[in-house]
């Protein structure tokens, strides 16, 4: 018999087969988490310029930065291949499924984290490049490889890697790291808790089974949400010390998505206390409730930042 015309259905398999490999090494990058990664450069870099920096800067610096995030995600997926066929939240990532070899990833890591340097280095400035490089080592060697399976506090330290875009964008306009950065760095790291363990407490079975020492395997809810509470706090007055470099709009902004979050976190809070001591079981959808609505408070508040350095109105209290 004759070979498959153009269109056939070998053609139609391999076309397939090619969008499934492909899906698969996209999906080694973590693209969801990417996105929340690069909702706090483009912020960092209005602010630097204090206007609307130069649009081909920008996209090479979201580039450099997708890329670096990209390797430091794909090589967390090599270190955590065991774990995440544990889970089921993460039971359908590519090594986990067999669909990348653990070499193909490896590799595609260390060669986005190459290009990723060379892009930042070439098209921004050479310190934004080393700060790239040191996220990325940061988050596969300090966390993935480290904190995350040896105490419950992995999620605290480890998540300073996510602070890094902030200062990678606002080193790529400027050549340095302004105090406002080291501030919007700072609500970051703040966030990552309470942020991480909204989540982790829908999937605290996973972790255990895993044998992830997260905050909300090793500890009662009480606790939990009492440490939750105080970063939360922490998260919101420290976006606050970014009200005199801003203008009024950042302020307007800021300090009501703030007061909101603040009012979940407490409800929860209040909620898990009047629970009975034995019962620790607070419906997860709870926590969830948390988790998504700080995704949207650091969407707002990043947003805030950039319109009101887009405007360029005058700030409140002290230049930088």
């Amino acid at each position: 018999m004759g070979a498959d015309p153009i269109g056939g259905p070998a053609d139609v398999t391999s076309r397939a087969l090619l969008r499934g490999k492909v899906g698969a090494y996209v999906a080694l990058t973590k693209p969801r988490i990417i996105e929340l990664l690069l909702i706090t450069t483009i912020p960092a870099m209005f602010a630097a310029q204090r206007g609307v920096p130069p649009l081909g800067l920008v996209l090479v610096t979201l580039l450099g930065g997708a890329l670096a995030a990209g390797s430091a995600n794909a090589l967390n997926c090599v270190v955590d291949a065991d774990i995440d066929a544990i889970m089921r939240r993460t039971r359908t990532r590519p090594l986990a499924r067999h669909t990348v070899t653990p070499r193909a990833a490896l590799v595609f890591g260390v060669v986005l984290g190459i290009a990723a340097t060379v892009v930042l280095a070439a098209f921004t400035t050479w310190q934004a490049a080393v700060l790239a490089d040191v996220a990325i080592l940061f988050y596969v060697f300090v966390y993935s490889m480290w904190l995350k399976r040896r105490t419950s506090q992995n999620i605290v330290w480890g998540g300073l890697a996510g602070c890094m875009p902030v200062i990678i964008g606002w080193s790529a306009v400027t050549g340095g790291i302004g105090w406002p950065a080291w501030v919007f760095f700072g609500v970051i790291f703040f966030w990552t808790p309470p942020h991480t363990w909204a989540l982790a407490m829908r999937y605290r079975e996973d972790y255990a089974a895993a044998g992830v020492p997260m905050l909300p395997v090793v500890a009662t809810e009480r606790v939990v949400i009492r440490q939750m509470v105080l970063y939360s706090w922490a998260m919101v007055v420290c976006s606050l010390l970014l009200v005199p470099a801003s203008s009024w709009i950042y302020a307007a902004v800021a300090a009501p998505v703030g007061l909101a979050f603040l009012g979940a976190v407490h409800r929860l809070h209040v909620r898990v206390l009047r629970a009975p001591v034995r019962q620790d079981r607070t419906p997860p959808g709870e926590f969830m409730t948390v988790f998504h609505l700080s995704n949207l408070y650091l969407t707002a508040v990043s947003v805030a930042w950039a319109v009101d350095a887009a405007f360029g109105l005058g700030v409140v209290g002290w230049p930088w």
